[in-house]
């Protein structure tokens, strides 16, 4: 795994905040499968996203 890659694995894809020891939630993206965590306020705030590897958004 790379430097980049395990920076994303800890971040919120939504906000960028570390979520190590959150309850953040971990989901596969829909388009290509790529692993996705967001924070519990981005979830709770319906925040959008963007998957970092193929562009798809969602809320």
């Amino acid at each position: 795994m790379s430097t980049t890659d395990e920076t994303r694995a800890r971040s919120c894809v939504s906000c960028g905040i570390n979520i190590s020891g959150t309850n953040a939630a971990a989901f596969k993206c829909p388009d290509c499968g790529v692993q996705i965590f967001r924070c519990a306020k981005c979830r709770k705030q319906s925040n959008l996203y963007e998957c970092p590897d193929c562009g798809f958004t969602g809320p």
